[in-house]
């Protein structure tokens, strides 16, 4: 229980880091670009980063980019892919939520999710999602932080002896 402990406090800091770099990128109440965000000024967090594009009509969301630590998490590739692709239905309809307020809130949302759906409810990802506008008001793209917390199996194939 105390490792667990240990990990969320060092998750929330990650997500502090990653939100302070977020907020320093906004200008006068305009919401931070893509082109904005530097990924070398958050280099140890950028394996499990994601960018994920906002479709307007109809709304979607699709993952442009899912940094290589998600690879383990999601046990594949997700990027390039639509939520429905991703997640079974119940998780697809989760993320499209949170996300949808995200968008229309033009503000971050954090929370945990567990990865029950995928088979391991010893796992959970505490997430952060932070808009990105081109314009500056409306939201095109949304930046994605993830801290896995609980036991994860080993998805290298190597166990130690």
């Amino acid at each position: 229980m105390a490792a667990q402990l240990g990990a969320s406090a060092v998750a929330a800091r990650a997500h502090e880091e990653m939100f302070s770099y977020w907020a320093s990128l906004r200008k006068g109440g305009r919401l931070p670009s893509r082109a904005d965000f530097q990924p070398g000024f958050v280099k140890r967090l950028l394996p499990t980063v994601s960018l994920i594009d906002v479709k307007h009509e109809p709304r979607d969301y699709r993952l442009r980019l899912a940094g290589t630590g998600l690879y383990s998490v999601y046990g594949r590739e997700i990027t390039g892919h639509s939520l429905n692709d991703v997640y079974n239905s119940a998780a697809a309809d989760y993320w499209r939520a949170e996300l949808d307020k995200i968008v229309d809130g033009r503000r971050p949302g954090v929370g945990c999710h567990s990865m029950a759906w995928r088979g391991a409810s010893h796992t959970s990802i505490l997430w952060l999602r932070l808009p990105l506008s081109s314009d500056g008001r409306n939201v095109d793209m949304i930046l994605g932080y993830d801290a896995v917390v609980g036991v994860q199996a080993d998805a290298s194939g190597i166990r130690a002896a």
